[in-house]
């Protein structure tokens, strides 16, 4: 198997002696002894994912990277995380995946009304079984804890990716600064309950629920 290590906070090398990883189309800056790549069709998922992903609107361009050595993997100078599976599913936003285990299985997942609210649509992408990948946030993400006592609510614009036993739900709420007529529409949020991981970024997208 692969083995992903981070070069400082922005740049991901992969070790590979003959394996091979999923890695975002274009996200190669270097490499050093041999390696091969493979444009992936429907988001390293066959015609079957390819058909998917043009229904849903969710779009995930993939290579497939193979070889002997070291190859390094950035997107514009975005900072990396690290994340690994154990046989359990990873929900990212198709954007922020950087980089997968080939043995890693991808597809698609019904957001609802969280996706409409961010803009990203109303699918997202989905990364299951062991391994590890690598994920992307605007400036140094945030990983926070749920547990059953301490649930989580967090801005949609903000919000890339969760892992665990979690059940989300769309909120909307008032805060102070849309009483005192600053905020910039309806609030809207999204709850976090149950187990788990939540990514969250220090930038915000813009959403179609307005400031928070």
């Amino acid at each position: 198997m692969a083995t992903f290590r981070l070069q400082g906070s922005k740049v991901l090398a992969v070790d590979m002696t003959g394996d091979a990883v999923k890695a975002k189309n274009g996200s190669m800056v270097a490499y050093d002894g041999q390696m091969a790549f493979k444009k992936m069709s429907g988001g390293g998922e066959g015609l079957r994912g390819m058909v998917t992903r043009r229904l849903t609107g969710e779009q995930m361009e993939l290579m497939e990277v193979k070889g002997q050595g070291t190859c390094y993997f950035a997107d514009r100078a975005s900072e990396i995380n690290l994340v690994s599976l154990h046989g359990d599913k990873l929900y990212v936003e198709s954007s922020n995946l950087l980089c997968a285990d080939s043995t890693l299985r991808t597809g698609t997942s019904f957001t609802g009304l969280r996706g409409g609210a961010t803009g990203t649509g109303l699918f997202t992408t989905t990364v299951e079984g062991s391994g590890q990948a690598a994920i992307m946030s605007d400036g140094p993400a945030v990983v926070l804890r749920v547990t059953p006592q301490y649930p989580l609510s967090v801005d949609p614009g903000a919000y890339i990716a969760h892992q665990g036993n979690l059940q989300q739900n769309f909120q909307s709420g008032v805060t102070f600064r849309t009483l005192m007529g600053e905020g910039g529409g309806e609030a809207f949020q999204i709850r976090f309950e149950g187990d788990g991981l939540v990514y969250v970024q220090p930038s915000e997208r813009n959403t179609v629920g307005g400031d928070v």
